[in-house]
Order: C-alpha cells, then structure tokens, then sequence
C-alpha cells in the first residue's frame, strides 16, 4: 500500500504489479491516471483480476503482462509447470490470455497484452507480435548492455554461462527461480545455511530461523559483483549472450530482425 502511495504521489505514469493477484490495486489509485499493468502467468489470473476489477471498481486492467515460464528470476510456476515444456509454454498461455482479454474488450477499450519470458531476438518478437501480443518486455538481454548498471562481473557470468548452467533454485520467497550456477548456488542447493542477520524483514512469508540464504542479500550482492556471496538471476537464453553492448545497438538489432522477420510473414 506504501508503495501505490509513493508511485502517486510522485505522479508515476504505470504500475506495473506482479508476485500475486493485486485484487485490491485499483482501490488504492484515487485516480485514473496512474495506469495499472498486473502480471499473470496463467489465463486462470488473468480471468480473475479482470472479472474483480470490473465487478468492485469498474475498470480494467490497463494492460496485462504475460510472464512465461522461460523468464528470469522469481517464477510463478510450480517445479512440475517449468518441467512440462510440452503443456507449459509462453505462446499457449498468450493465446489463452488473449481469449481472457478480448472477452472483456469493447469499441471503446482494449487491454494490450505484453509478453515477457524467453523472448530473445526479433524472431521471437516477431512470432508473439504474429499471435496477437501488443509487445514484449525483456530483461535479460539488456543486463550485458554498457548502461546497465550492474558490476562488470554479473555481466561476465552472463557472457561465461553455458546451457547447462541456468538451473532453477528454490528461493525463500517461496517461488523457483532460473540462475546461473556458481557455488554459492551449489552451496545452498545442498541445503547449506548461508548465516544471515535479517535486517529488512522484507517478506512476512519469509522465516529467517528457517530459510538457509537470505535472498535479498543474495541479490545485493551479486549487483555488486560479489558473486561469492550471490548469484545472478537470468532468463533461460542468457547463454545466448556472448559481447556487450549499448541498448541503441541492442534495440537497432531486436527492431530490424522483428520488421524483417513480420515483412516475410506478409509477403
């Protein structure tokens, strides 16, 4: 709630919610200004967000992203979901939101929807664009870009990873998460205790007498470059990754792959 106070009060533009159902979000925004964007990983969220906010606060979502289970870090999907590639995959759940979303659209209000997980080169932006998706939102690829503000080691351990590499963890968050293994990460995987002082209380879910890490420490100091003491979060093709370079670059490539690729799918 702290947070939805702060975003309007400093007249942030879009909030974009993930880590749960924000079934009470639009009560805490006293105007429409402030966009709303909830991320679902299943239809399932999708239906229920849409179907509370319209009945209690006549509204919608402003856009929806779709989080896929090839995405990086925390993951809203059980262990036996990442493994059942088959059933669970980024471009059925889209189609299957869309059919969510649509239902719900009229002449005089759409509900875009973003996809976000996996999506690697305009190839890929291409098929989901093909699908019905409005965009893409993409983390991993601009980790190894010169502004990203991590230290110069995150981004090498992104560039050094293999395939075999990004494993899934389990977090004290209480979700799977996709990393690249290093010690620490093989440490904590046998179930090793990474002594930790809890100073953030961050997560009431969180019991820092039971969890073995504490996984914003983790984080913190994997931004720092203290891999020894961390691990980078990345999405499943960050392995992929092999220079860096400037997010102008970056985006040159993503958008003339993606146009050349829609122009062929025309033709």
């Amino acid at each position: 709630d702290e947070l939805v106070e702060a975003a309007q009060a400093e007249s942030v533009d879009v909030i974009i919610s993930g880590a749960g159902l924000p079934l009470r979000l639009p009560s805490l925004i006293k105007n429409h200004q402030t966009k709303l964007v909830p991320i679902v990983s299943s239809a399932r969220a999708a239906q229920i967000i849409c179907n509370t906010w319209s009945r209690r606060y006549k509204r919608l979502p402003d856009a929806i992203v779709v989080e896929g289970p090839l995405a990086g870090g925390h993951l809203g999907y059980s262990l036996a979901e990442l493994a059942d590639e088959e059933h669970v995959s980024l471009d059925k759940i889209l189609v299957e939101v869309l059919a969510v979303t649509r239902a719900f659209e009229n002449d005089k209000s759409r509900i875009p929807v973003i996809v976000a997980g996996g999506i690697y080169d305009g190839k890929d932006i291409a098929r989901v664009i093909r699908l019905g998706a409005s965009g893409v939102q993409m983390a991993t690829r601009f980790v190894c870009t010169h502004e990203c503000d991590v230290s110069l080691k995150y981004k090498e351990a992104y560039i050094s990873a293999r395939k075999e590499d990004i494993v899934i963890i389990q977090s004290p968050v209480g979700l799977p998460g996709r990393v690249i293994r290093n010690e620490f990460v093989n440490r904590i995987s046998k179930g090793e205790r990474i002594d930790f002082g809890c100073e953030y209380q961050c997560l009431y879910t969180c019991d820092a007498k039971k969890v073995n890490y504490c996984i914003a420490k983790a984080l913190l100091y994997a931004y720092r470059g203290e891999l020894d003491k961390g691990f980078a979060m990345c999405g499943s093709n960050a392995y992929r990754i092999k220079k860096i370079i400037s997010v102008k670059d970056l985006i040159c490539e993503l958008v003339t792959e993606a146009k050349a690729c829609l122009n062929v799918s025309l033709l």
